[in-house]
């Protein structure tokens, strides 16, 4: 039988022209521009003896080389970091009140539109807390970053925040269809969390009472 006679370079490129067909796997943008570094070293190396200054010309070029992947990677990563804080923020661009809020829920849950439902419905809870004092507003708060404040605030209803949470990333970021049971779970929390805003402002308002008669006497 007889051989095939394939050099260094016609083999690595045949490796790379393989690879980077559809049907294998591809890594992440950081993890290609590494692999590009690498075929780049490859054919530096291979080539080393007919480079204009040898081995002098090509540290430089590696060294320009590392710092331009550096660069986008970090740029890349800085992009990321920022598209995803705008997409995971609770609230979208047009700001409504908890009133308005829970009426959309309602509308898209009449048309069983229930991951819509399910968002404004979280959204509208976000808004009462802030309306009602019990969180100061933070622009671009997640949901998970409501559930854990809130659950600080009320503790009784940490674990239905939790939930709440959760279903909101699940419908919203995880793509999973919201259900109408996940919905009346959500609108029982808005109804409690309202409620405990009620059942305070009695405690509220005596204590300060108590407060004011106190500094009369």
């Amino acid at each position: 039988m007889a051989t095939i006679d394939i050099d260094r370079e016609a083999a690595h490129d045949a490796a790379q022209h393989e690879l980077s067909k559809s049907i294998y796997p591809h890594g992440s943008l950081p993890s290609l521009v590494l692999q590009w570094l690498d075929d780049v070293l490859a054919r530096l190396v291979s080539r080393a003896a007919s480079v204009p200054g040898g081995w002098l010309t090509i540290i430089v070029l590696l060294l320009l080389l590392t710092v331009a992947a550096v660069a986008a990677i970090r740029i890349t990563r800085r992009t990321m970091r920022t598209r995803r804080g705008h997409q995971d923020a609770l609230f979208g661009t047009t700001e409504m009140s908890s009133t308005q809020h829970r009426s959309a829920a309602e509308h898209a849950a009449a048309e069983g539109d229930w991951a819509a439902a399910i968002r404004h419905r979280v959204r509208g809870i976000a808004r009462h807390l802030e309306e009602t004092g019990v969180l100061l507003p933070i622009p671009g708060r997640t949901a998970s970053e409501l559930a854990r404040d809130a659950g600080r605030e009320l503790p009784g209803l940490a674990l239905e925040l939790h939930g709440a949470a959760t279903s909101f990333n699940d419908v919203t970021y995880g793509e999973l269809p919201g259900t109408e049971p996940g919905y009346r779970l959500v609108a029982a929390l808005d109804d409690h969390v309202c409620a405990h805003a009620a059942g305070s402002a009695p405690d509220d308002a005596a204590r300060a009472t108590r407060d004011g008669w106190a500094e009369v006497r």
